[in-house]
C-alpha cells in the first residue's frame, strides 16, 4: 500500500503552502527593516503573503514554473524571474529532480541575470506528515533563540531541552520555528507506525568559487496541523541584517548558487 512520505496535495487549493515542498529562493525564510542594503544602496522589499508582516521564503514559490524536461526517472523546472512583485531580484532558477536507488536527489540552483550584484540565497521548504508516533532528528550543534515574531535574536549552543532535534524530536509538539547552526548537512524523520524513514544522506551548497558546506537547518513544528517542515537552508533567518550576513552569497552578473539534496527511503 502506498505511503505518503511527503505532504500530499489535495488537489484544490492554490496555497504553496498545501504542497509537498516548494523552493526558496533568491532567500529563505524573512527579511526585516523594509528591505536590505547592498553596495551602500537601499533595496525595499514588500510583505508577500497574507498574514505575515514580512517578505518570507524568496519569491520562486510564488510564481509560475515551467517544465523543462520529464523522463521517468528526472523532471527538470525553469523560471526566469524579473522583478517579481519589484524584488530587486533578475535571476534564472532550476529545479532538477532525480530518482536514484532508494531515494531522490533534489537539485535547486540559481543564477544571477542583473546587471548589478545581489545577495543570495537558497532552501527547500517540505512538508512532512506527522502522527503522535512520528520523530525527526538533525546533526547541529547549536541553535538561534527567537521571539514571538520568528525573528533571531541570540545565537547560543546550550540548546534548551524542549528545542533538542538532535534525538528523536517528537513531530508533534510545542511550537519549534527555529533555525539550527553547525548543521552536518544530515537528518532524519521515522514513522514507526509505518516501518519507514525519510533520511537527508547529505545536503551541500555550492558557490560560484566551488566552495561548499552544508548551509543551516531550519525546523517549523507548528502547534496544529497534519505537517511539519525540517528544511535546508544556506542562511540563516533575516541573515541580511545579521552581523556579516551569514550563509549568504553575493552573485554578479551571470554566476550561479547551487543546493544538492540527497533523500534517502529506509525501513
Amino acid at each position: 500500500m502506498p505511503v505518503d512520505l511527503w505532504q500530499p496535495w489535495g488537489g484544490e487549493s492554490s496555497d504553496p503552502g498545501t504542497l509537498a515542498s516548494f523552493p526558496m529562493l533568491p532567500w529563505c525564510n524573512r527579511i526585516t527593516g523594509g528591505g536590505f542594503t547592498h553596495m551602500g544602496q537601499f533595496h525595499a522589499m514588500a510583505p508577500n503573503r497574507p498574514g505575515e508582516p514580512y517578505p518570507i521564503h524568496g519569491d520562486g514559490w510564488l510564481q509560475a514554473w515551467q517544465v523543462v524536461e520529464a523522463s521517468a526517472t528526472q523532471a527538470v523546472l525553469g523560471l526566469q524571474s524579473r522583478g517579481f512583485m519589484g524584488n530587486p531580484y533578475a535571476y534564472d532558477a532550476e529545479q532538477r529532480f532525480t530518482l536514484m536507488a532508494g531515494g531522490l536527489e533534489q537539485v535547486l540552483s540559481v543564477t544571477h541575470r542583473g546587471s548589478e550584484s545581489r545577495p543570495y540565497g537558497l532552501g527547500m521548504h517540505p512538508w512532512f506528515p506527522r502522527t503522535p508516533e512520528t520523530r525527526f532528528l538533525a546533526d547541529v550543534d547549536g541553535i538561534w533563540l527567537c521571539g514571538a515574531n520568528a525573528i533571531p535574536t541570540v545565537h547560543t549552543t546550550r540548546i534548551p531541552p524542549d528545542l533538542d532535534v538532535r534525538d528523536a524530536c517528537p513531530a508533534i509538539g510545542a511550537r519549534i520555528d527555529h533555525l539550527y547552526t553547525g548543521w552536518s548537512g544530515r537528518a532524519a524523520i521515522r514513522w514507526p507506525n509505518h516501518g519507514l524513514s525519510v533520511q537527508i544522506e547529505s545536503a551541500t551548497m555550492e558557490g560560484p568559487d566551488g566552495t561548499r558546506g552544508a548551509g543551516y537547518c531550519q525546523v517549523y513544528r507548528p502547534e496544529q496541523g497534519a505537517a511539519f517542515c525540517l528544511e535546508p537552508v544556506s542562511h540563516p533567518v533575516d541573515a541580511f541584517h545579521l552581523p556579516g550576513q551569514p550563509g549568504l552569497i553575493v552573485l554578479a552578473t551571470d554566476e550561479s548558487l547551487r543546493m544538492t539534496v540527497r533523500w534517502r527511503i529506509r525501513t
